[in-house]
């Protein structure tokens, strides 16, 4: 091992050792090999290329496909003080090139880019000029048609290995089948002379995945945060299932809030931060949370409904139990959730005609004509888009994405970009016009005080802070600046938050659309698949850590001992001790009042359920006990 790394290591992360493999990893990372890391959720995968790049110095060029993802790993660079900066699909040309200009002056040491910038010219024209000393590919399983999130803009890092022959490439996932392990090598093109494969276990012991079969949910999942102590992540399949079951918590006097990506940047910002502080107990989510949040203490994930495949599931799950403690990942599945996830595959999926409805309607609201939008993004309101043009919002989702997988457009994920200003004239020329053009006076004035760079360059501006130094409303200030844009006194980009669609070829007619049929037959097949596996893990009764892990290629590894399963097979029989505790404390319970059989079972701890469900069903064949028609117990 490097002393170097070990240097590095301690100096920015402040840890004295690797962990487990991680050393391994860096050892290969400058021994110049391809390397392939498969570590599981919170296994310290970023450790693995970025202490690496700092010992190689020059540049670390990182391509990740989540744009909230490479905007945390640059912010928690940055406080490292560690120089990075992220280039992505919807930035301002004039900042995408102050920041390729930083990079090939050497001021950056990580540069992370979404992978349909690798094709721009901006950052072709500069690649020979780029100090790059290490290429790190992140969510790798992206690049293969046999995973579960192929994303075709991956296919081009190949394309630029000729470029940089010397540049060593490590991919990252945590989530990879055996066949989409081979293919992330091959759409690498890594070496075989110096190519190198690492697998750290995907097995957790400190982690019990649990399936319960449960009608009422909402009254399972609060038994169990009762039962549970610390914080705990709840993932649900919409917005609105989001908010409405978090408020079924706060009713129950359960600390919860709720998290998707309908909310404000600001709002989602804040609830993670007073979660992961453990200002907030509970987070009730879509799968739009997780993703890159360092926080090791959760004790509980649960999913109110079965993911339509188990990478997706497996990676959730897995934020529960980081700091190795005792965690549990339970679902919660009824037979509603099968006839569900078919309804979801097929929606998945819609006919190639209903693909070019949606291609078609896109750009009549955009008011793009044919052979225009090229290089062009469009703010996109879904459901306001939906309600215009009578749409299920499942299925244009689903059309997008089989258009991104055809390379037409790019739907970005819900962003927040902050309002922007530049001075198109010189200091004196501002200084004239505000003199002369009253009502704008105190507005400029203000900004020349405030802004004073954006005579050089673009900067960001907070409306907000401009409307109360100058007395005025936001609205106002926004008229204003716009007013100020047309005048030709200054360029102005006002704070977006939404998603958008970027149109990566020009719009084309309905006649000229065109789709690989084979390759949508293959991944319908593939997602079909990915389903049924799902379905089983749900469905199946074999050991879940088992059944994951085969999933992924782990084989022959022993039962868990702790899943619902393995619990329901060696304990469910109570020993004669347990018996006769149990009985006498059911029948005290029953001597106070009534209960029914949910009521009874759930004044035993959690993982005493199935014995004290056995003690039941024997005081019941005894006659000891009676069920009313009422369903409530009484003593016989």
């Amino acid at each position: 091992m490097s002393v170097a790394a070990r240097e590095i290591l301690k100096k920015y992360w402040g840890y004295s050792s690797f962990r487990p493999l991680q050393e391994d990893i860096v050892d290969a990372v400058l021994a110049g090999q391809d390397c392939l890391a498969l570590l599981p959720t919170g296994g310290g995968k970023s450790v693995c290329f970025q202490v690496p790049a700092l010992c190689l110095g020059g540049l670390c060029l990182v391509v990740s496909p989540l744009i909230a993802l490479m905007k945390d790993q640059v912010e928690q660079l940055k406080r490292r003080g560690i120089s990075a900066e992220a280039i992505y699909t919807g930035m301002r040309r004039s900042e995408i090139d102050r920041i390729l200009e930083l990079a090939v002056h050497g001021y950056i040491s990580f540069l992370y880019v979404s992978p349909e910038r690798l094709g721009t010219e901006m950052l072709q024209m500069r690649l020979d000029r780029l100090p790059i000393r290490l290429l790190a590919v992140d969510e790798a399983h992206c690049i293969s048609q046999w995973g579960y999130d192929f994303r075709p803009a991956y296919l081009k890092i190949a394309e630029i290995r000729p470029a940089l022959p010397k540049v060593p490439v490590i991919a990252l996932t945590a989530t990879a089948t055996e066949q989409v392990v081979v293919d992330i090598q091959e759409k690498l093109a890594f070496r075989e002379e110096a190519k190198a494969v690492f697998r750290k276990s995907f097995g957790r012991d400190n982690l019990a995945y649990v399936v319960l079969e449960e009608e009422n949910k909402l009254a399972k999942l609060l038994d169990m945060l009762q039962k549970v102590p610390g914080t705990a992540v709840v993932y649900v399949l919409n917005r609105r299932a989001c908010r409405e079951i978090a408020s079924y918590l706060q009713k129950n006097n359960i600390s919860a809030d709720y998290y998707h990506a309908g909310r404000s940047v600001e709002q989602r910002s804040q609830i993670q931060q007073l979660w992961i502080t453990n200002e907030i107990r509970v987070i009730v989510a879509t799968n739009a949370f997780g993703m890159g949040i360092d926080k090791p203490d959760v004790r509980l994930v649960v999913h109110l409904t079965l993911p339509d495949n188990l990478e997706a599931y497996f990676q959730e799950a897995g934020r529960a139990g980081r700091d190795g403690k005792k965690a549990y990942a339970v679902l919660l599945y009824n037979s509603t959730d099968k006839a569900r996830l078919l309804q979801q595959y097929e929606q998945s999926y819609p006919s190639l005609d209903i693909v070019r409805q949606v291609y078609q309607a896109l750009g009549s609201f955009f008011q793009l004509a044919i052979g225009g939008g090229e290089g062009q993004s469009f703010d996109f309101p879904l459901g306001g888009f939906c309600q215009q043009y009578k749409m299920n919002p499942i299925l244009v989702l689903s059309a997008l994405r089989i258009l991104m997988q055809n390379e037409y457009l790019i739907l970005s994920e819900s962003l927040f970009f902050p309002a922007s200003i530049q001075f198109r004239l010189n200091n004196r020329q501002v200084y004239d016009f505000a003199l002369r053009y009253k009502p704008y006076e105190r507005l400029v004035q203000f900004i020349l005080r405030t802004y004073q760079g954006a005579f050089q360059q673009s900067v960001n501006i907070r409306e907000e802070k401009i409307a109360k130094g100058t007395k005025s409303t936001i609205s106002e200030v926004k008229k204003q600046l716009g007013q100020l844009q047309q005048a030709g006194l200054l360029y102005y980009h006002p704070q977006k938050e939404h998603p958008y669609i970027y149109y990566l070829q020009p719009r084309l007619s309905k006649r000229d659309l065109l789709f690989d049929g084979a390759s949508y037959r293959f991944l319908k097949e593939r997602q079909e698949k990915r389903m049924q596996a799902a379905l089983a893990y749900a469905e199946e009764k074999r050991c879940r850590s088992q059944m994951l892990l085969a999933y992924f290629n782990e084989l022959d590894v022993p039962a868990c001992g702790q899943c619902d399963v393995c619990l329901g097979r060696y304990d469910s029989r109570p020993s004669p001790e347990e018996y006769k505790k149990m009985r006498s404390y059911m029948l005290a319970q029953l001597g106070k009042e009534s209960l029914t059989v949910r009521a009874l079972i759930g004044r035993f701890p959690s993982n005493l359920e199935n014995k004290a469900l056995a003690v039941l069903q024997q005081l019941l064949d005894n006659e000891e006990l009676l069920e009313q028609a009422n369903g409530q117990l009484k003593l016989n």
